[in-house]
Order: structure tokens, then sequence, then C-alpha cells
């Protein structure tokens, strides 16, 4: 089978193209989409023989958690009915970075031990953008794993600054 990067690229490049209108009202209903088809038990579901694309259809319009307009709905259908509902998710990430190409935009993973506070939240994505030298799309996670601090991941790069990773450092200049 052919990677899911490949399968996913067309259905993203020509979403793309078709909603440069809305290029953020898609990439919210895409990623709600991209969401409910990555559950391993609706994949099953999709591949059974005996279950129709209607069925599969209405199992995921049921689930989703945002209103599909005419073209989501349309293009959820053409999704499901070539086969390709695993590929929901690759294809979000694939427009997502399209639409961030575009933007001059990337997007980054903030993990903190902690809930932030949205004021101090737009402090943290002024600092970021300086420090990456780019527009930051950030999504918040939480990790306490990391007991104070940040970690954020901007594509391959990392900036670290939780105390787990203090220690770590410390950790590993005492054993050496």
């Amino acid at each position: 089978m052919a990677e899911l990067a490949t399968i996913a690229r067309p259905y993203a490049e020509a979403l793309y193209q078709s909603s440069k209108a809305d290029l953020n009202g898609t990439a919210s209903w895409l990623d709600a989409l991209a969401t409910v088809a990555g559950n391993p038990q609706l994949l099953d579901f999709a591949g059974n023989p005996k279950v129709t694309d209607r069925q599969v259809f209405e199992v995921v319009t049921g689930v989703v958690k945002v209103d599909l307009p005419p073209v989501a709905q349309n293009f959820l259908r053409t999704v499901i009915e070539n086969g390709r509902l695993e590929a929901l998710p690759e294809i979000s990430a694939q427009f997502r970075a399209l639409k961030n190409a575009q933007a001059g935009a990337s997007d980054a993973a903030v993990y903190s031990a902690f809930p932030i506070a949205a004021g101090a939240l737009s402090e943290v994505a002024a600092v970021l953008e300086k420090r990456f030298g780019r527009k930051l799309n950030l999504t918040v996670h939480e990790d306490s794993s990391l007991i104070g601090g940040i970690r954020v991941v901007v594509g391959d790069e990392v900036l670290d600054t939780s105390v787990k990773a203090r220690l770590e450092q410390m950790k590993a200049a005492l054993t050496a």
C-alpha cells in the first residue's frame, strides 16, 4: 500500500485550492474530522465489508463535534467512498502545512506542567515568535512530568526550559 503521505497529498492540495476563501474555517472542520478518523474502532468499523459508506458517513457525522458545512460533507463522502478514511489525519496535517506556508507561520506545541493563563500565553507567544523568527500557531498541552517550566516543539526544533530537563542535565553532569 502506498504511503499515507502520498495518498493524502492530492486531497490536501485540492482542498487547499478550493477553500482559499476560508482557510481557517476549513482547517477547523478538517481537524475535527481528522480527530474522529484517527480512532482505531472507527477504522475497524469502516473496514468491515458489511458496513456501507453511508453508515460510515452517518457514524462520523454523528460523532464529530462541529457542524459540517455542505463542502465538508461532500469532502467526507469522497474520502469514505474512495476508502481513504485512515488518511484523514495526514490530509489534515498536509492541509495545515500548506496553510502555514502561505501565511509564513508554523505550528508550535507548548507543553506545560500547569495550565497557562491567556495573558501569560500571549506573552509567551510573543517571546517564542521572536526566538523562532516566525508567526506561531500555539497549541498548549499539559504534561505534569515536566514539574515546571515549558517545553516547545516547532517542527524539528525543541526549546526545553522545563525543570525536568534541567534535572536531567544535572544528572548527566554529575554522573559523567
